[in-house]
Parts: C-alpha cells; structure tokens; sequence
C-alpha cells in the first residue's frame, strides 16, 4: 500500500492575504492557478502508479473539509478514470491548526513572528491552536487509517491482488505532524522540516523489510 500526500494548491488568502480578514478558513476558494496545479498533481500521482503497480491498482482518497481542499481533490482526481477511483471520505482529523476566526493583519504578522521565537510545534495562537494540538488530533486519524484497513474498506478479501494507494489531500503543518508521527521524529526534527509547496505531494514508500523509508520535505515555508 502506497500512501500520497497532497498539499492544496494554491488559495485565494495565499494570493490576497486580506481574504482571511473577511472569509472564513475553511470557506476560502482555490484560483485559477491553484485549479492547473492540483490537477497537474494529480496526473504526478497517476504516472507513479502506473509505473509501480501496472494495470493492477486503484486509489482512495482522503480529504479535509475545506472548500480549497475539495477543490483540490476534485482536479486531482481528474485524470483517474472511474475505475480506478474507490471512493473518498471527508477527515475532519486532518485539518491544519486553527489560528483565529477571522485573522486580524498586524496581529498575524507578530504572532507568526512570536511563534518563530517560541518554537513553531509548541506555540498556539490565542483563540487557536498550536502544531502539538494538531498531532493529537492526527492520533484520531491515524487510528481511522487503521479501522478502514483492517475491515476492508478499500476493497473486498478476493479483491486484495489489487494494489490499493491511498491519497491525503490537507495542509502542509498537518502533513508534517503526520510525517512526524508515523516516522517517530522528536519535536527538534520536526521544527526543522520545509513545508511542502502548494500544490505540491510527497510519497511514504516501505524500505528494506517493511520499513518505512525516511523524507526530507525541502520548500522552506512556514505557513
């Protein structure tokens, strides 16, 4: 099983930061550019398949319930035909950290500052939440992953011959806590990991014996 980890392509707020002074969070919208990325992705995501698994495989996708991540799951599973798509479920577990509900400009611009200060996986925003939050949330969904494997959610016994890949479609922190906590990294480690780019993903491969081989995520944006 191949897991794909997919960052949203690019939003309204990261082009218009003001967007988060008067749009909720999850209610902000992909562009155009952001639509052309995801998609683009998607067709990254297929050709790997293709020349791992052959004929032989289909996906599952997972996504946070955003506008911006729907958007994005939408064109990244363009170029999948049917077939080969099992289905999807909304993982409310794996949204980002929120920060505050409508985000104040001065006020954001010195807390990220304060935060860089702090340590960006202990600090929480006031009225929000810091990266430690979202890792205890991820342990949700990482027993989610668990359930949905074990009870044969993707697909049925005689169908196991197929190579199944599952796809998570979320933010970049929240990708980086999960990476953190599949592949026991401590707190320094993870302060030290790059963001992904928008629009960007990175693939978790098993190694010699099973063994999950380690990444190193190199775009350096603290979002």
């Amino acid at each position: 099983m191949t897991f794909a980890l997919c960052d949203p392509s690019t939003a309204q707020g990261y082009v218009v930061e003001s967007v988060y002074t008067r749009i909720p969070d999850p209610k902000i919208s992909l562009t155009e550019k952001g639509k052309a990325q995801a998609e683009a992705c998607g067709n990254k995501i297929k050709q790997m398949i293709e020349i791992e698994h052959g004929q032989h495989w289909q996906v599952y996708f997972y996504v946070l319930p955003y506008r911006r991540t729907l958007q994005t799951l939408q064109h990244v599973a363009r170029p999948f035909e049917r077939s080969r798509t099992v289905g999807f479920r909304e993982e409310p577990h794996i949204r980002s950290h929120s920060k505050v509900n409508f985000q104040n400009r001065e006020k954001m611009r010195v807390e990220k500052a304060l935060r860089q200060l702090y340590g960006c996986f202990f600090y929480r925003f006031p009225n929000g939440e810091s990266a430690a939050d979202v890792y205890d949330r991820i342990t949700g969904f990482k027993e989610t992953l668990r359930t949905d494997i074990n009870i044969g959610r993707y697909q049925a016994p005689e169908e196991r011959k197929i190579e199944m890949n599952l796809v998570i479609v979320s933010h970049s922190l929240t990708l980086r806590v999960l990476l953190m906590m599949w592949y026991k990294w401590t707190v320094q480690q993870f302060e030290g990991l790059n963001n992904f780019g928008n629009g960007n993903m990175l693939v978790m491969e098993k190694g010699h014996g099973g063994r999950p081989i380690d990444v190193k995520l190199r775009e350096k944006r603290h979002l």
